[in-house]
C-alpha cells in the first residue's frame, strides 16, 4: 500500500537536501533533468561545488525568479538559474566531451528503476513516447560517482527492484540511491541500507522494494528538517 505521509514539495525537498550533502569543495557535478536540478538550491553559500548542465553551462547557481532572472540562463530542465562568478557557456558537444572524458566527479539523476546490482533504467517506458536518450548514458558511464535521487515509488509502483525490467541506461553503475524514505549505498557491491527517514519503519522499506538488501550495523536516521 502506498503511504502518503509527505507532500510532493516536502518529498522533493528531503531528497534534494540529502543529495546536496554528498559533495565536497571543488567537486564538478552534473545535475539531471527534474528533481536533481533542485540540489543546487541546497548547497551552503560557503561551499564551492561547480555544477554543470548538459545543455552547456558550467557554474550553475541557485534557481532564480522575478526581475533578476535571465531567460537565456537555464539548466537542463529549462529553469532559470544563476550563473556563478566565472561560469562558462559552451555547446552540447563540449558538454558531452566533459561527461565522456571523466571530468565529472559526480552526477545526480532520476530513475524509473534501479536494481540491487546498481543497474539503472532511466530513459524509456516501452510503447510510450520518448523524446530521446539525452546525455544519460554518457553521464552514468563517464562520471566518477553516480547518485540516483528519486521518489521512492511511482504511484505505488516499486522502483528499487531485484532486476530492472525496463530498458537499461547502464549496467551496475549506480553508487548511491537517495529517496524520501531512505538511502541505499551500493559502493561495496551490495545494496546496503544506511539511512532511514524516521517517519518510516524498516518494514515500510521492505514492503516498498523488491530488491534484496542488507541493513547497515550503524543505520542512521535521515535529516528531514
Amino acid at each position: 500500500m502506498e503511504l502518503t505521509l509527505l507532500s510532493k514539495e516536502k518529498t522533493r525537498e528531503i531528497i534534494a537536501k540529502r543529495a546536496a550533502k554528498e559533495f565536497k569543495n571543488g567537486d564538478v557535478v552534473t545535475l539531471g533533468i527534474g528533481l536533481p536540478t533542485a540540489v543546487a538550491d541546497y548547497i551552503p553559500d560557503n561551499m564551492n561545488v561547480i555544477f554543470q548542465s548538459e545543455n552547456g553551462l558550467l557554474g550553475i547557481g541557485k534557481t532564480i525568479s522575478g526581475e533578476n532572472m535571465d531567460p537565456r540562463i537555464i539548466n537542463a530542465g529549462g529553469i532559470c538559474v544563476e550563473a556563478k562568478k566565472g561560469a562558462s557557456f559552451y555547446d552540447a558537444a563540449t558538454a558531452l566531451t566533459m561527461m565522456r572524458g571523466g571530468h565529472i566527479d559526480a552526477t545526480v539523476l532520476g530513475a524509473l528503476q534501479v536494481d540491487e546490482e546498481g543497474s539503472i533504467a532511466s530513459w524509456m517506458i516501452p510503447n510510450k513516447f520518448v523524446p530521446g536518450m539525452g546525455g544519460a548514458m554518457d553521464l552514468v558511464i563517464g562520471s566518477k560517482r553516480v547518485i540516483v535521487a528519486m521518489e521512492h515509488t511511482n504511484k505505488g509502483a516499486v522502483k528499487i527492484v531485484k532486476k530492472c525490467t525496463l530498458p537499461l541506461t547502464a549496467y551496475k553503475e549506480v553508487d548511491l540511491i537517495i529517496t524520501e524514505r531512505c538511502v541505499f549505498d551500493l559502493s561495496q557491491g551490495i545494496l546496503l541500507l544506511t539511512e532511514i527517514n524516521p517517519m518510516f519503519t524498516l518494514d515500510d522499506i521492505k514492503e516498498s522494494v523488491t530488491a534484496d538488501f542488507t541493513v547497515a550495523d550503524n543505520l542512521k536516521y535521515m535529516d528531514i528538517n
